[in-house]
C-alpha cells in the first residue's frame, strides 16, 4: 500500500526536516556518535513503548484529559529508559541527561498520539499501524541525528566513539597522524547549526523532486 504524501514519516508534513520537530535533539545528541546511538535508542524506546501501553490500556483510558495521560506517560517511559541506560554507564546518563528528556517531548510534539487517539475515541486502533507509525518516525529522527554525528565527530574530535568504557564513551578510531587537525567547530552547536542547514536545503531540493515525481 502505497504511503500517502504528507503522512510520509520522512518526505511528508511530520518530516522533522520539514517542521524542525526534534531539531534541538538533532543538535545536541549527534555530536558525538556514542551520544547519537544512545539518543535513537531512546527515540525507539519511548515512541513504541508509548503507543503500546496506550493500546494495551485503550479500554481503561479516560477520553477526557488525553493529553496531560500522554504527556505524562512518555515522560514515565522516558524515565524508565535513563534509569536502565545508569545500570549500564552512571557517566553516561550524566552526559546524556538534559538531551535525552527530550525524547518524550519529541513524541509530544509530533503529534503522533493525537493522530492514533482521536479526540472521540472513535476510531480503532490497529496494534501493527501504530506501531510501524511510530517506529517509522522514532527510526527518521534517530537515523538523522546518527548521520549527523558521523559527520560531526570526525572532523570535530579526529574520532569514532561508541557507548562504554569507564569514561562513557569509548573511541575506537583515533588517527595517530600528527598532520590530522580536528575542525572544533563541527563539534559545536554552530557548526551543527551550518551543517543542518546544509542538510535543510538539499531535503527540500530532493523533497521537492519527490513530490514532483509523485505528480506525474
Amino acid at each position: 500500500m502505497k504511503v500517502p504524501f504528507d503522512s510520509h514519516s520522512f518526505w511528508g508534513a511530520q518530516s522533522p526536516l520539514s517542521t524542525m520537530v526534534g531539531g534541538s535533539l538533532l543538535i545536541l545528541a549527534s555530536s558525538r556518535f556514542s551520544f547519537a546511538l544512545v539518543a535513537a535508542v531512546s527515540l525507539l524506546w519511548v515512541y513504541c513503548l508509548t503507543v503500546l501501553v496506550i493500546f494495551a490500556a485503550r479500554s481503561i483510558l479516560p477520553q477526557k484529559g488525553m493529553p496531560g495521560l500522554f504527556v505524562f506517560l512518555s515522560a514515565i517511559i522516558g524515565s524508565l529508559y535513563l534509569l536502565l541506560l545508569s545500570f549500564f554507564s552512571p557517566l553516561l546518563v550524566l552526559d546524556t541527561f538534559f538531551f535525552l528528556i527530550l525524547s518524550p517531548v519529541c513524541l509530544i510534539a509530533s503529534g503522533l498520539l493525537e493522530r492514533i487517539w482521536p479526540e472521540n475515541g472513535s476510531a480503532k486502533l490497529n496494534l501493527e499501524t501504530v506501531l510501524v507509525s511510530s517506529f517509522s518516525e522514532a527510526a527518521v529522527l534517530g537515523l538523522l541525528i546518527l548521520a549527523l554525528s558521523l559527520v560531526r565527530e570526525p572532523i570535530g574530535f579526529a574520532e569514532l566513539s561508541l557507548p562504554g568504557g569507564a569514561q562513557g564513551i569509548a573511541a575506537f578510531f583515533s588517527p595517530e597522524e600528527e598532520g590530522f587537525f580536528p575542525v572544533r567547530i563541527a563539534a559545536s552547536s554552530a557548526g551543527a547549526l551550518i551543517l543542518l542547514g546544509y542538510g535543510i536545503t538539499l531535503f527540500k531540493r530532493l523533497r521537492g523532486q519527490y513530490l514532483h515525481g509523485e505528480e506525474h
